[in-house]
């Protein structure tokens, strides 16, 4: 018999709200664009969207499909900024809170 106070285990206990999961392909897209960047550069969340799109684009996908995809890049940087894998840049500085931030902003590697 099993006691069902006992929590059920998981399989990857490191996975909380606030950090990404490794597997998630957003965030895997986020990490590839910035390490093929050069040293100290940064992307765009749509130069991010766009990337995923073409990778995933079938034939009678319209042209502005990237655009499906730029509030899961946000959403996904976001995660990757609290969790100290990017920075989150608005006019070049990084800012205090990812989530908040308005206007043109950019991603890079922590330096």
């Amino acid at each position: 018999m099993t006691d069902t106070n006992e929590p059920a285990e998981t399989g990857n206990l490191t996975d909380t709200p606030d950090t990404p999961r490794a597997d998630d392909p957003v965030a895997a897209a986020i990490l590839a664009q910035l390490a093929a960047a050069k040293p100290g550069g940064s992307v765009s969340p749509e130069d991010v969207a766009r990337a995923i799109a073409d990778a995933r684009r079938k034939p009678n996908d319209p042209p502005d499909l990237w655009r499906r995809y730029m509030s899961a890049v946000k959403q996904q940087a976001i995660h990757l900024a609290r969790a100290g894998s990017i920075q989150v840049l608005r006019k070049g500085q990084p800012v205090e809170d990812p989530a908040r931030v308005k206007g043109v902003i950019r991603y890079r590697l922590p330096v």
